[in-house]
């Protein structure tokens, strides 16, 4: 059920919207920034939440408020700031309690991969209800030989999802994954293709394109996405041997693979306005929870200013 509140949210991003489409400028995506240098909108730097699993909402917007972040990529899956089956009580709570520390919550990570699991229309009903405008979908694993028949079968949940996304009103993005069907690209693009592009396209991620793809496949697959470019996830990882031979390792922004000038080069070439989600997969000591999240805020902001200089 809508509340005042987010029935006047609603309406109220309706009538600026049909102002602007009717004085001949596109209405801007929610959750999209203003460019503080001017000339135009800018991305959202967004700060994972998966790296901050102790603090509540309303903690949790506060410290990324607090260390330069614009907004929360939320996770709404098991174990997530919200749990999936709670989405449609939970998620509105979770995003106003974030909004208040003058954050936004642009995108959400789900582990969705069906439109026929049974949170999955309220999920992404109460999300869009709060002014989210992407989610990331869950992961999909090769489990045969029958690469092709699998993709395809990929193909045909993704279609099915981005049909309820549409319904919603939310854009679905696809990640690519190492070790997941999409890690390459190639193998779910297809099938990407033939959807409405407002509603699906991809949760580019350079970190794991690098890693299927570092001696050039990964800048293909860079172009590849752009012209469907809806989210991107901020990793960088290297290559070590060690006694078990040759292992990748995560690591912090600009200390590994990526080649973080070609890539921001592109984004702004496509003019990408886009939530941008900052990850701290690397390893992160700390001997308490208090100590651990001092030492992940730390990291974040490194990370973040990182980003800011190579691709805002």
């Amino acid at each position: 059920m809508w509340t005042r509140r987010a029935w006047m949210r609603a309406a109220s991003r309706a009538a600026i919207a049909g102002a602007l489409t009717k004085a001949g400028e596109a209405p801007r995506a929610a959750g999209q920034g203003e460019d503080p240098k001017g000339g135009g909108h800018a991305p959202l730097f967004c700060l994972f939440s998966k790296h901050l699993p102790e603090l509540g909402w309303s903690d949790l917007g506060r410290v990324v408020k607090e260390n330069g972040f614009d907004g929360v990529d939320l996770t709404v899956r098991p174990k997530g700031h919200v749990l999936p089956e709670r989405a449609a009580e939970d998620l509105p709570r979770a995003v106003d309690a974030i909004r208040g520390h003058g954050l936004a919550v642009p995108m959400i990570t789900t582990d969705l991969t069906s439109a026929d699991v049974p949170y999955a229309r309220p999920l992404l009903d109460a999300a869009a209800r709060s002014g989210v405008r992407c989610f990331k979908t869950g992961y999909w694993q090769y489990r045969s030989s029958d690469v092709r028949g699998e993709a395809a079968a990929v193909g045909r949940a993704v279609a099915g999802l981005a049909a309820l996304a549409s319904t919603c009103g939310i854009e679905l993005g696809f990640h690519n994954h190492a070790g997941y069907v999409g890690a390459a690209l190639w193998d779910i693009a297809p099938a990407i293709d033939r959807l409405d592009p407002r509603w699906a396209g991809f949760y580019f991620d350079p970190r794991h394109a690098v890693a299927e793809g570092g001696g050039g496949a990964w800048k293909a697959a860079t172009h590849l996405v752009m012209p469907r470019l809806k989210m991107v996830a901020l990793k960088d990882c290297l290559w070590r041997k060690t006694t078990d031979g040759w292992q990748i390792e995560n690591c912090p922004l600009g200390e590994g693979l990526v080649d973080w000038a070609w890539f921001g080069a592109r984004l702004r070439e496509a003019r990408f306005r886009g939530p941008i989600s900052v990850h701290l997969e690397y390893e992160i000591p700390g001997a308490t929870p208090a100590e651990r999240i001092d030492r992940t805020l730390e990291a974040a902001r490194r990370d973040l200013a990182f980003a800011r200089r190579a691709l805002g």
